[in-house]
């Protein structure tokens, strides 16, 4: 399965941004999707996940914020990103596993595949 994300960018705070996730090849392996983020120096952080079943998860962070979406007749994965602050800027990455989303969190059952990454920076 390979992953494309887009829709990074700078904003200013307050502001929005929709990131999108396009999966190609084998996507009936993904059973579970999700969003993370990372800044340099610091650990990836999860940020939120979508099954197959459209059920959702979010990291406190960013619940009430960031909203994680799909399309599954396009393969795409979406997260609106609302009330965007400083503290948001990061490369953000799309990640997927053939394991529900019900098997466990993303650090007991990690991603098996990865997008490159968008950037996005709240100013």
């Amino acid at each position: 399965v390979q992953l494309v994300e887009s829709g990074g960018g700078s904003v200013q705070a307050g502001g929005s941004l929709r990131l999108s996730c396009a999966a190609s090849g084998d996507t009936y392996s993904g059973r579970c999707m999700g969003w993370f983020r990372q800044v340099p120096g610091k650990e990836r952080e999860s940020l939120a996940g979508i099954g197959s079943d459209d059920s959702t998860s979010y990291a406190y962070s960013v619940k009430g914020r960031f909203t994680i979406s799909q399309d599954k007749a396009k393969s795409t994965v979406y997260l609106q990103m609302d009330s965007l602050k400083p503290d948001d800027t990061a490369m953000y990455y799309c990640a997927g596993r053939m394991a529900d989303c019900y098997s466990g969190s993303w650090r007991e059952v990690p991603p098996d595949y990865w997008g490159q990454g968008t950037q996005v920076t709240v100013s």
